[in-house]
């Protein structure tokens, strides 16, 4: 067996400063120097092994996925704030949640959700001032953020209580990113208060679902909504989910599906400010397609350019950019061993930019996936891959492509600066997002 290569306890303390505010170019020298995988000592008896072996990413998550499971960041560090939901939980109890969920996230359901998207991204871009640089992060974040409160609950829930919502959730992603990136702090955080304030205003979010779904089951009314889908929803011997496991999952909709969202429509909109013929490609798309007169599915089905951009964004900025694992079995990968309980970090922003696997890597040429990308399947991971594959990745495409197609016919977008700034929290978010816009003619 080959020796992996080490990064010293040393050089990790020595550039903690540098890692809590962005630790990609720290692992990204580790890769050049040491190779596609490389192991990093994280304490006197803790290590991960980081790696950008799109090959190796792919024996873990699809051809010996049995072997491994997600890591403590998830199964425990991040379900203490939103509880033990698709994301979070594992074995038994994830495979029968996957089986009672998928129904409500496919493409046929989903449709019943379009027209309330549209008209929320509709909503939320009238927000947009013209000739003047904005940033557009914020605009983009409530955006997404809405997309996902009215499909889950249409009209009734209360605006005071989404905007707690959203504060709730990202305050404890900030807090959960001081735990995995100070872990030598974890005793201040308890004894100083701090843990015991984001515990308590996870249990406020809990409250406020609660009282949400206590007062839809009282309504009897049905608007045909994500809650609707995921109350009717049952296992196998036909009960539904206990109130307990339904607001686990709407916690983890909250979190995984706006933060992501919202994450690479900015970075889309930043890539399009600076290829304007791009921008052109899409809205002749559009007005070929039949503009606003068309179906809306039909359209949002067949527009393969924005599509094109979309996924090219997504390979240069993935918002998920590490996928993490442990093996339950010692595990051997092209001569290299692997002890049970390895923590293993797969830097999926690394492996969408590695030189062997892709022509041009840095460059924004949205052509690549114009056959559909499948030629780039053992390579490419935005939504993850195999089995755990993102549950969401059909509304989410299709709520970008909706964002994307109706900001274009309303707006053309300069670029206020030719760089792209990134802050790495527990996904991949874009920092300064400085654009300026002047209506379409």
């Amino acid at each position: 067996m080959k020796k992996i290569p080490e990064v010293s306890l040393l050089k990790f303390i020595k550039h903690s400063l540098e890692i809590l505010k962005n630790p990609l170019p720290f692992h990204n020298k580790n890769f050049t120097e040491k190779g596609d995988i490389f192991k990093l000592n994280v304490s006197f008896n803790s290590k991960i092994y980081f790696c950008r072996d799109a090959a190796f990413a792919q024996y873990v998550l699809q051809k010996n996925q049995k072997n491994y499971i997600k890591s403590n960041i998830q199964t425990k560090d991040l379900v203490k704030y939103v509880g033990e939901g698709l994301l979070t939980s594992e074995g038994d109890k994830w495979k029968k949640q996957r089986k009672m969920m998928q129904p409500a996230f496919h493409k046929k359901q989903l449709q019943n959700l379009l027209s309330g998207m549209q008209d929320t991204i509709v909503e939320e871009f009238n927000k947009i001032s013209t000739n003047k640089t904005i940033d557009l992060f914020p605009i983009l974040n409530d955006l997404a953020f809405q997309t996902v409160v009215k499909s889950l609950f249409t009209k009734p829930a209360r605006a005071k209580d989404m905007e707690r919502l959203q504060f709730i959730t990202e305050a404890n992603q900030r807090m959960l990113v001081k735990e995995l990136r100070q872990p030598y702090l974890g005793w201040w955080f308890k004894t100083g208060g701090e843990l015991k304030k984001h515990l308590k205003l996870s249990e406020e979010a809990r409250i406020i679902l609660k009282g949400i779904v206590a007062d839809r089951k009282a309504s009897n009314k049905r608007y045909d909504d994500l809650l609707d889908m995921l109350l009717e929803t049952k296992y196998d011997d036909g009960q539904g989910m206990s109130e307990q496991q339904l607001i686990d999952e709407i916690l983890i909709i909250f979190t995984a599906g706006h933060e992501t969202t919202s994450n690479a429509l900015t970075f889309t909109f930043q890539l399009l400010a600076m290829h304007p013929e791009w921008q052109v490609k899409i809205y002749n798309e559009w007005l070929t397609l039949g503009g606003d007169d068309a179906d809306l599915m039909t359209r949002v089905s067949n527009s393969k350019i924005c599509q094109q951009v979309l996924e090219e964004a997504m390979r240069l900025y993935p918002p998920a950019y590490f996928i993490d694992r442990v093996n339950i079995k010692p595990d051997d990968f092209n001569e290299y061993h692997f002890e049970s309980g390895s923590n293993l970090l797969f830097s999926v922003y690394e492996m969408h930019r590695h030189p062997k696997l892709w022509d041009q890597p840095d460059t924004f040429l949205p052509e690549r996936f114009k056959d559909g990308g499948r030629q780039y399947s053992a390579q490419y991971f935005p939504f993850g891959s195999g089995p755990r594959k993102c549950i969401g990745n059909n509304f989410a495409m299709f709520e970008m492509i909706i964002a994307v197609t109706e900001l274009l016919k309303k707006y053309k977008i300069e670029p206020k600066s030719e760089t792209i700034e990134i802050t790495p929290l527990i996904t991949l978010k874009p920092k300064n997002a400085l654009l300026r816009f002047q209506k379409r003619d």
